[in-house]
């Protein structure tokens, strides 16, 4: 095996891995950390953040966001070994939330900043070692920068007196063959050190840090078990054990294995940090891990449609993550706006698209009954029973029925829920399909007979109903169905099973929770708001045209929609 040049480790598992845990690590935990790492031959431990107050609520973050002097001396008193480092965000820190060198035990102060931000970041760090410490600039991102960025913050470094540049690869994207490239023009920088940080998206982050060695950085980041948010980072105990196996006597990769065995592993069960798909295709598109996280989180787009999406995000080539870019792309019709056909989706639709929607008016005068997901379907069976015998409605029925109900139309909007249960829609049930999926898609799964349901794909849009068109796919696909009934033409529009997806009030989650569909909380209380808004829009179109409103028979957190089923079995 080829020998390694010499280099130097960081291990910043407390720093990195805090991003999991909001940085609240107990003390006894990070005084082991630093202990073990010493023990092991890690040359620098970066205990956490320092971090203002200004930016950032105490109430909110651990001690490791903020890192004060006494609380570090706390963890690291009577153990001798690894220097300190402390992480800044540009931004959120000042010169002055550090003492002078002389007064503090930290020796690195590494400042992290993306490239709109590189001089100002320097001009900080210049502060920073006037007060005596060695000082790093980290460029978030770095495997994303274009040559002439390159060039320009290589001019911004040379004669800036920094000690440290670290080539960041934010998102995990790079492969062994791209890093000696990438690194070679902050290495023509004579008097500053390189530093290299992987991220594990793509499970690249030992063969890259070895290619970066090889090419001569001086200095490799590594967390704990590979700690940190998304895919996680280099292992320390890897990297350590392959260079104590390559002959490099500083190196005792069993102080780290105790420490990992004794708190790593059940940190790891309860936050489960590694290799995951989101963060596989955050690699793959060279993007933020939060875009690919939110979209399969979202639960609503196939793989192949949230890589299209990643390809727009990866083009718009934005700095960081913008919530905004997300929200646009999600709003605006992430499904409509990539077309597997290669014609423009004015023309795509189009095609779609016949000259009348056939099923405008087909129940004109009739009852509807909409069968959504939501718990109390299944608890209120023998009344919705009953209901459905008295009145004799017109049912449409959503996702998955688990067989308890044979609608007139099962239908889905949602490929993924698509796939999962079109085999157990009754023979009996007409199909009703987004007119988005394609014939290949249906066929694959399906061969029942179908019916294209037309809306656009976006719910940004208000809801209206222009030709028996759908302005907006209201969302949810039980949502949906209303607009459709109406399209249909429904007298009364009747609901069950549309729970709401949390009580606000109790903060209790209500939906169907089928067995891999778990999501984010914050994700789930907006779907609940956006139908919320959409029942609310339904509602006063139903009293314009002179009708009834919505009427929502089973326990639901719509609550102005609410009309006991009671009310329809006397």
């Amino acid at each position: 095996m080829k020998k390694l040049p010499n280099f130097k480790l960081l291990d910043c598992t407390i720093r990195d891995g805090g991003y999991l845990n909001d940085w609240n690590f107990d003390k006894k935990l990070v005084r082991e950390v630093y202990r073990s790492a010493s023990k092991a031959g890690v040359d620098i431990v970066e205990i956490g953040y320092r971090g203002n107050a200004d930016y950032f609520d105490k109430k909110t973050y651990g001690l490791w966001r903020f890192s004060e002097e006494g609380v570090l001396r706390e963890a690291t008193e009577g153990i001798y070994g690894a220097k300190i480092a402390l992480m800044a965000d540009f931004g959120k820190i000042k010169a002055d939330d550090f003492v002078k060198k002389a007064e503090s035990i930290v020796d690195v102060v590494r400042v992290a900043c993306h490239k709109n931000n590189i001089a100002a970041a320097v001009k900080l760090l210049q502060k920073i070692k006037r007060k005596g410490y060695q000082v790093s600039l980290n460029a978030m991102g770095y495997s994303n920068y274009t040559l002439k960025e390159q060039k320009k913050l290589v001019s911004i470094l040379k004669d800036s007196g920094l000690d440290i540049v670290y080539a960041v690869d934010s998102y995990g994207s790079l492969f062994p063959g791209q890093v000696k490239q990438l690194l070679e023009p902050l290495l023509r920088i004579s008097e500053i050190k390189v530093g290299f940080h992987p991220h594990n998206s793509l499970q690249m982050a030992f063969a890259n840090t070895l290619e970066a060695i090889q090419a001569g950085a001086h200095f490799v980041d590594s967390t704990f078990y590979g700690m940190g948010r998304g895919a996680g980072n280099l292992p320390t105990e890897i990297i350590v054990l392959y260079a104590e196996l390559m002959g490099n006597k500083k190196y005792n990769v069993i102080p780290l294995l105790n420490c990992i065995d004794a708190y790593f592993i059940p940190l790891h069960k309860k936050w489960g940090w590694g290799y995951q798909l989101p963060f596989m295709l955050s690699g793959m598109y060279k993007c933020h891990p939060n875009y690919a996280k939110n979209l399969v989180e979202f639960r609503e787009y196939t793989i192949e449609d949230i890589c299209k999406g990643m390809e727009f995000i990866e083009k718009a080539n934005p700095v960081g993550y913008s919530h905004e870019i997300f929200k646009n792309l999600v709003g605006g019709g992430l499904v409509g706006r990539f077309k597997e056909a290669k014609t423009s989706q004015k023309t795509k639709i189009h095609k779609q698209k016949p000259q009348k929607i056939p099923y405008i008016n087909r129940y004109k005068d009739r009852d509807f009954l909409i069968l959504a997901n939501g718990p109390t379907l299944k608890e209120y069976k023998p009344a919705i029973d009953k209901f459905i015998k008295k009145i004799n409605p017109i049912i449409l029925g959503a996702n998955n029925l688990s067989g308890m109900y044979v609608p007139h139309y099962h239908a889905f909007n949602n490929k993924r829920r698509f796939m999962m249960y079109a085999d157990m829609v009754s023979k009996h049930s007409k199909l009703f399909l987004s007119q988005y999926f394609s014939k290949e898609l249906i066929n694959e799964y399906s061969n029942s007979d179908y019916e294209k349901i037309y809306y656009k794909d976006s719910f940004n849009a208000n809801f209206d109903i222009k030709e028996g068109v759908i302005q907006t796919n209201c969302r949810t696909i039980s949502i949906l169905l209303l607009g459709i009934a109406i399209a249909m033409g429904a007298k009364r529009i009747f609901a069950t099973g549309m729970d709401g997806y949390v009580d606000l009030k109790k903060n209790n989650f209500l939906f169907y929770n089928e067995q891999d569909e778990k999501e984010d909380h914050n994700l789930i209380v907006e779907r609940h708001r956006s139908c919320e808004k959409f029942l609310g829009q339904i509602d006063r179109y139903l009293h314009k045209k002179g009708k009834e409103g919505l009427h929502i028979l089973t326990p639901t957190s719509y609550r102005s929609y609410y009309k006991g089923i009671e009310n329809y079995l006397g």
